[in-house]
């Protein structure tokens, strides 16, 4: 599957669009993670634990959009993108969304 951020894929021509494809994840946080965040805020610096949940909900996000294009048969997704929300308090949406397509 190709995975493309632009409107087009270099080389190819897009031949049909099939929809739009699209995969989510939902997390929340952890206790045990808001309390270390906690003190690292007083400190200052990065939130590795939250770096670390946001890239798996981002790779799981991405993981369920490229099965739903490839549901629809697509050789590839162009314009992806990434949006988050808040779906309650301490409870996250990661959605990763673009437009499935054939090339030629």
């Amino acid at each position: 599957m190709i995975i493309s951020t632009t409107d087009k894929v270099p080389n190819k021509e897009i031949t049909e669009i099939l929809g739009i494809a699209r995969g989510n994840s939902v997390r929340a946080r952890h206790i045990g993670r808001d309390i270390f965040a906690g003190l690292k805020n007083i400190v200052g610096g990065e939130i590795d634990e939250y770096t670390k949940l946001l890239d798996q909900s981002r790779k799981q996000a991405m993981q369920r959009m490229i099965r739903d294009a490839e549901k629809m048969n697509a050789d590839a997704i162009v314009n992806i993108r990434f949006t988050t929300s808040m779906v309650m308090q301490a409870t996250s949406e990661i959605l990763a969304y673009g437009t499935a397509v054939k090339l030629s």
